[in-house]
């Protein structure tokens, strides 16, 4: 006979604990309910069967945030779901960036906390056995990292590519936004899994809501046939949303119930999609001043930004210009057929002495035009072929 899951429910408040006890019983669950961290802490170190702790993150004595790092280091595989009051939010996601699976928010949709529950045991009741991340020093993976910055972002992004969590990425256009989210879905557990992208600024409203959720065949005039959505293509996999402060305020409501339900509708449906969907996210705006000024949702912001990595421009990590510009000239030079291979000195303080506003595409676009510009048998680029506005910059 298949053992019953077991959850122990951690909340100061007799109510819910007793309404969260009832419910969950009823879905066949075993339930362990508490009232404090301390109890807590007992019921997990006499009860090895314990398959989720889901715990309120403000309560007397030891905190859910707290509980949270005695959890990981006593069971580094027992998952533990937040659960938090609107002005609580930020605790909830600063226990994420320690290890949490996901937060929810009070007062919550019974019915979705049983699915968000359910989405992080194993569907047989028995521990889940984990797909290690693919270990690289990112070299191959087209991150060049020579300066301190860059050093500590290809850390982060270590450190973050085995997490569920949902990461943010911010910097001016042309930083490498997407090289960087690549990379994180490539370090991690589901790299064999697809990888798709979707600029959110390049789609008017209405086709990027089609775009990210699909429709069903008569949904609209044109729809001929059914069509699945990126959060379907993207099904165990990484789902990655560039220039998401673009997203207007209707999406941005259906992307915080995707977040928070893992469940998607096609246009046209009412039926419910389960996906499991690790979200990347990019902008190079401003979101919290977005926020500020009610352009985009706070509840989804929080979504976003669990784990949070920010791109330096090029002017600022210099010591990657000309490692970039050489890798960037030999991939060029390849698909040219030209034996260009490196760099005057001319041309190195050239480069080096250029502000690069567009940061990286703009030094790659200028590599690719040096190296088509370039006669066939010449070794060395020099400064003759570089765009003219590092000439007149110099």
């Amino acid at each position: 006979m298949r053992r019953k899951r077991h959850l122990l429910i951690v909340d100061d408040e007799g109510n819910i604990r007793k309404i969260l006890k009832a419910a969950f019983e009823r879905s066949n669950y075993k339930v362990t309910a508490v009232e404090s961290g301390d109890e807590a802490l007992q019921a997990i170190a006499s009860d090895p069967t314990i398959d989720l702790v889901l715990t309120d993150v403000l309560m007397p004595g030891i905190t859910g945030v707290e509980l949270l790092a005695h959890v990981r280091s006593r069971r580094e595989d027992l998952p533990v779901l937040i659960m938090t009051a609107y002005g609580t939010i930020p605790q909830a996601v600063e226990a994420m960036r320690l290890g949490a699976v996901d937060y929810i928010t009070k007062p919550f949709d019974l019915e979705v906390l049983k699915r968000t529950v359910a989405h992080f045991l194993p569907k047989s009741g028995s521990k889940a056995t984990k797909k290690p991340a693919k270990k690289s020093d990112g070299s191959n993976l087209g991150l060049i990292a020579e300066s301190e910055k860059m050093k500590e972002i290809l850390a982060l992004v270590k450190q973050v590519a085995d997490s569920r969590a949902t990461v943010l990425i911010t910097g001016e256009s042309g930083t490498g936004k997407e090289v960087i989210a690549k990379t994180i879905h490539r370090l991690s557990p589901r790299a064999d899994a697809a990888f798709v992208a979707v600029s959110c600024a390049a789609l008017p409203e209405t086709l990027l809501e089609s775009e990210l959720f699909g429709y069903e065949r008569g949904a609209f005039t044109g729809a001929d046939s059914m069509r699945r959505g990126r959060f379907e293509v993207a099904d165990g996999g990484t789902l990655f949303l560039d220039e998401i402060g673009e997203v207007p305020p209707a999406i941005q409501v259906k992307l915080l119930r995707v977040l928070q339900e893992r469940q998607i509708e096609r246009l046209g449906s009412s039926v419910p999609i389960d996906v499991d969907v690790r979200l990347i996210a990019a902008t190079n705006r401003d979101l919290r001043k977005a926020v500020d000024e009610g352009q985009f949702r706070e509840d989804l912001f929080y979504r976003l930004q669990v784990l949070h990595i920010e791109l330096p421009p090029l002017r600022e990590r210099k010591e990657d210009v000309i490692p970039l510009a050489l890798h960037f000239i030999e991939r060029y030079a390849a698909e040219n057929g030209t034996q260009l291979s490196g760099l005057s000195k001319d041309a190195e303080r050239l480069l080096l002495r250029y502000s690069w506003p567009g940061n990286v595409r703009e030094l790659e676009n200028a590599m690719e035009r040096a190296v088509v510009l370039a006669p066939k048998d010449k070794t060395e680029l020099t400064p003759d072929l570089l765009p003219p506005q590092l000439l007149s910059a110099a």
